[in-house]
């Protein structure tokens, strides 16, 4: 098979790499398309070292079942699915309660380096984790329930309420999900601060609220018509925390799901005098992702406006260069094997 192997900062490979052979309990799935995530992006540059040399990345994906190991059961040849890629010991007590994400032994598929992912034409997986999607929506879709999931459990997370204010920070792919699951959950009263004006455009034609960053106080005011109870932060540096703080009402609860910053300098006096309550969110619960996958398997059409472009495998080394380079900008760019199967799907 075909795989988009990691090099080191900068440089991918189109390499030939053995087909994976299923285990007794795992599935192989023809990939047909994989979202390259931001984490991926950060990893490819150098500026994080969450990725590792000879890896192959990818935990974005939509594909078909192709072969079975010989303890599965429930899945037929050619069934649409994507997969979970948070993999742990099923054992602990978060695993048994579906909280995969806090096992302590959990690692994720496409950035454990034990654990390659899917920039490539197959890969094999713990049935557990494969999770099927309906035919009958576009095909392209079942790559974005995994950033879909991400944005849901954040949201989650702050147990949000119908009659809650909602600032949403940061209107990348993660900020879209938060708004989207808002809506899922009834949320009415929603903004997204975002400084670039194509993401704010793009949320604009899903029907959200958006403003810069550097016009909140009148936004606040004029969409909210108060601060918000409720924040979700899908950034996490220092500023963006800050506007979390300063635009949320006493009582507010915050939720970090972004990871800009290794380290965060946060003013305590905001937490405490204000008694906010600063969650974490990291991935998803085993519900929240399947979840999603029914959502997203319902049918969504605006979801068609988060695929910016689709660029095949054997491109991927040069779509990754000009999103981490900035010459080409995008908001979400889909790997595909297929491309004209991801193009009729789509």
């Amino acid at each position: 098979m075909l795989a988009l192997g990691f090099q080191g900062p900068w440089r991918l490979e189109l390499e030939t790499r053995p087909d994976p052979v299923p285990a007794a309990d795992e599935v192989v799935i023809a990939i047909v398309a994989t979202g390259i995530c931001g984490s991926d992006v950060h990893g490819y540059s150098g500026e994080t070292d969450r990725r590792h040399v000879g890896q192959v990345m990818g935990h974005e994906s939509v594909g078909h079942v192709v072969q079975v190991g010989a303890d599965v059961r429930g899945f037929e040849i050619g069934t649409p699915v994507t997969f979970n890629p948070i993999t742990s010991c099923g054992e602990c007590e978060a695993c048994l309660s579906g909280q995969t994400q806090q096992c302590e032994l959990q690692r994720v598929i496409g950035v454990d380096p034990a654990l390659d992912g899917s920039f490539a034409e197959l890969i094999a997986l713990p049935a557990a984790n494969v999770v099927p999607i309906s035919p009958d929506i576009p095909l392209l879709h079942g790559a974005l329930v995994e950033p879909l999931a991400v944005g849901y459990h954040a949201l989650m997370r702050g147990l949000p309420r119908p009659e809650d204010r909602l600032l949403v920070i940061g209107g990348g792919p993660i900020g879209q999900a938060v708004a989207l699951a808002a809506r899922r959950a009834g949320i009415r009263s929603v903004l997204i601060s975002e400084p670039e004006a194509v993401r704010r455009d793009l949320l604009a034609s899903l029907g959200f609220a958006v403003t810069a960053p550097d016009s909140l106080i009148t936004a606040v005011a004029d969409t909210l018509g108060a601060p918000a109870t409720l924040v979700v932060d899908a950034v996490g540096v220092r500023s963006s925390v800050a506007d979390a703080f300063t635009h949320s009402v006493r009582g507010a609860r915050v939720v970090l799901v972004g990871m800009g910053s290794v380290e965060l300098p946060i003013a305590p006096y905001g937490i405490s005098t204000g008694e906010r309550t600063l969650i974490g969110s990291y991935c998803y619960s085993v519900e929240h992702f399947r979840s999603t996958a029914e959502w997203v398997s319902a049918g969504q059409p605006e979801l068609d406006a988060l695929i910016d472009r689709t660029e095949p495998l054997a491109d991927g080394a040069a779509a990754f260069h000009g999103i981490a380079d900035g010459t080409a900008p995008a908001n979400k760019v889909l790997l595909v094997m297929e491309p004209d199967l991801a193009a009729v799907a789509r």
